[in-house]
């Protein structure tokens, strides 16, 4: 499968599963606004996300997937699946007593998550048990992450990219059980819907690899060469993959000081900001890691090449307009999804603040998902972490400076930067080190794409301008006039990106059926 076919499932996929998502995020906004219970489910709801990022879409894969299908492409699809029952074993057993730990320590763990919290007893509580529900999830999503990583090094990726929406119709199910029944308490009734919904997802990975004969067998737990390459990978790639995670759970634990609401703004904001980062980078990382693992595998370092410059330059076509997009209408699309119920205009205004600053650093995100697998295709870890140790310190820094300005903004802000530290650094080695360098075409057609998105920002501002001299009244007309702007925005970045020669649709279609050629 080429790298725009297995991009064009990934990123569908995972398009239906955020649309989802804002409809679970409509509900649970409306249920409980940005308050106390919002701020205890958002937290117990962010441990197990913040897993399933690293675990689903960074760390694991980053470890897992390059051993894997270098297994599969050089050693024959047995071997690779003795790997992964050797795999499976050691990761369930270190899993299941990782969990009961946990559950146990629970407490403390909030504590060091969100010490504010414990200035009241109530809320610190409620957080403590909330999480003491959803932590499981770990276990389910961890499992699931092993076996998306064997279907996609095999390439196979609808299943993977679809189980999301399976954890999404588990929340939306809860929360509407939650509306229907009161008296269950719309926190505990969310947090329920977490773990189920990994339950979902690990019985459809299930299903996939047994369809596609890949099924691991259970086997006693035991450290073979294999196991520990992969353990040896995984530690460094924690941290190095899950750069973008940490950094949010440091934003967590100082906005736990500011005012009750600061973490429910930067997770309506961040929300909207993962849709792109979703669908574009994170659909991109997905496809992108075995493919390179597998032509370096093979010695073809003019193809991964290649590949890492169609990569890029897939993601800024959709990554810039996005960004610039989101900075200029950040406060007409927080209103259209969420100013419902308990959701009020300021918190709005709030949301919508952290949005733009979050927008800032949107292609920096992508970018990293892009970089990345340049490292971990060739099984170095190492680099990553110390450059993304520089991007975290810089978050920090940013954070203790701009909390004092510009409170919950200034975090997001700060993780902006730091992302630009982190991805602009990624590509700096690869390239020093002779692994990427950007071809002709991608050099032509960056600075085109940028024009583009800048006329396209010209053409929403005019039309902030023309609405706000008409004025909006009510809901409906906000409705319109988001529909307005995403209308008129994609057809200028539409008709300005070909009259440039910034994307041909020609092309696009042409990478989309055509099909990697068989190995000699």
């Amino acid at each position: 499968m080429s790298l725009v076919r297995a991009f064009a499932t990934v990123s569908g996929l995972t398009l239906v599963s955020r649309l989802l998502g804002y409809g679970r995020d409509v509900l649970i906004a409306a249920a409980l606004g940005a308050g106390v219970t919002s701020d205890a489910f958002f937290v117990a709801f962010k441990l197990p996300n913040f897993f399933r990022r690293l675990f689903a879409e960074g760390a694991f894969a980053a470890a897992f997937v390059p051993v894997f299908a270098r297994s599969l492409e050089g050693q024959g699809r047995e071997e690779a699946r003795r790997l992964a029952d050797e795999t499976l074993a050691v990761l369930a057993a270190v899993l299941l007593v990782l969990v009961l730990a946990v559950e146990i320590a629970m407490p403390l763990l909030i504590t060091l998550m969100a010490p504010g919290f414990t200035e009241d007893p109530g809320k610190f509580a409620l957080t403590v048990e909330l999480t003491r529900i959803t932590f499981p999830y770990l276990l389910l999503i961890s499992l699931t992450a092993l076996f998306g990583g064997m279907l996609t090094s095999s390439g196979r990726f609808a299943a993977f990219a679809g189980a999301p929406i399976l954890l999404n119709i588990a929340l939306i199910a809860a929360a509407l059980v939650a509306r229907a029944s009161p008296e269950i308490g719309a926190g505990h009734a969310l947090a329920w819907g977490v773990s189920l919904g990994g339950v979902a997802q690990l019985l459809l990975l299930t299903v996939a690899l047994r369809r596609a004969g890949m099924m691991p067998r259970l086997r006693l737990p035991c450290l073979t060469p294999g196991v520990k390459k992969i353990l040896v990978l995984f530690g460094p790639a924690a941290f190095g993959a899950g750069i973008l995670q940490i950094n949010l759970l440091v934003d967590q634990f100082i906005a736990s000081f500011l005012p009750t609401g600061a973490i429910s703004y930067l997770y309506y904001a961040d929300r909207i900001n993962q849709l792109p980062l979703g669908v574009i980078g994170i659909a991109v990382g997905t496809a992108l890691l075995p493919l390179l693992s597998r032509q370096i595998e093979a010695g073809d370092e003019n193809g991964a090449n290649d590949s890492q410059s169609r990569a890029v330059e897939l993601v800024m076509v959709f990554c810039l307009p996005s960004a610039a997009a989101l900075t200029v209408i950040a406060r007409p699309i927080i209103a259209v999804l969420f100013e419902r119920g308990a959701f009020d205009a300021a918190t709005t205004d709030a949301s919508a603040a952290a949005l733009v600053a979050f927008a800032v650093g949107l292609p920096a995100y992508v970018l990293i998902k892009v970089f990345a697998p340049g490292f971990f295709a060739r099984q170095d870890t190492s680099t990553p972490v110390r450059i993304a140790a520089v991007g975290l310190v810089t978050n920090i820094v940013l954070n203790l400076v701009f909390i004092w300005y510009l409170a919950h903004v200034g975090i997001a802000l700060a993780t902006a930067l730091a992302a630009w530290v982190n991805g602009g650094l990624l590509c700096w080695v690869l390239m020093r080190r002779g692994h990427f360098q950007p071809d002709d075409r991608l050099k032509q057609r960056l600075p085109r794409i940028l024009i583009a998105s800048g006329a396209m920002t010209a053409a929403l501002w005019a039309v902030a301008w023309l609405l706000d001299r008409h004025g909006l009244q009510g809901t409906a007309d906000e409705a319109l006039a988001l529909l307005a702007y995403l209308a008129v925005g994609g057809l200028v970045y539409g008709a300005a990106g070909h009259l440039l020669g910034a994307f041909s649709l020609r092309e696009i279609r042409a990478m989309m059926t055509r099909r990697r050629k068989p190995a000699a």
